[in-house]
């Protein structure tokens, strides 16, 4: 028989996972969204002062990363195993921007104090573990291990 990969996706979901994998796509298709409309100020005030692309690019990009993301995680359960990987990926991808809002004290999203912003850099380990479990990425890295 052959080894299956980390990036194969079984046939059956769990409930759980089912309602997980489809929270997160919704979560990140409003973000997205809110990317380019409402809340394009908040995201461009977090831009690292590092990163070498003008802010509103990095922010209009990101954007519609995770309305791609959120949109494959609800509409293409059958791929949800590679998609989940990328979400992960996406999200540790973007962490420095939330250490940067952390160090450079920047206010945005109603994160005003040092404690505020410190607390929420422990919540994209969970996003990234949500998105692997979600998806059943972690069960096929698993599988494939055996």
């Amino acid at each position: 028989m052959a080894k299956s990969s980390a990036f194969h996706t079984p046939s059956k979901s769990s409930v759980p996972r089912v309602i997980g994998r489809v929270g997160l796509g919704l979560i990140l298709l409003t973000a997205g969204i809110s990317h380019l409309t409402f809340a394009r100020k908040e995201f461009v005030a977090q831009v690292p002062e590092w990163v070498p692309v003008e802010d509103d690019v990095v922010v209009l990009g990101s954007g519609v990363a995770e309305i791609s993301l959120g949109a494959a995680l609800v509409a293409l359960p059958s791929r949800r195993v590679p998609v989940g990987w990328l979400v992960a990926a996406f999200f540790v991808a973007i962490f420095p921007g939330n250490i940067s809002q952390y160090v450079t004290q920047t206010s945005a999203f109603g994160l005003k104090t040092d404690r505020d912003r410190f607390v929420r850099l422990f919540f994209q380990p969970v996003l990234v573990l949500w998105a692997l479990w979600s998806t059943g990425a972690w069960k096929a890295l698993r599988a494939s291990r055996r």
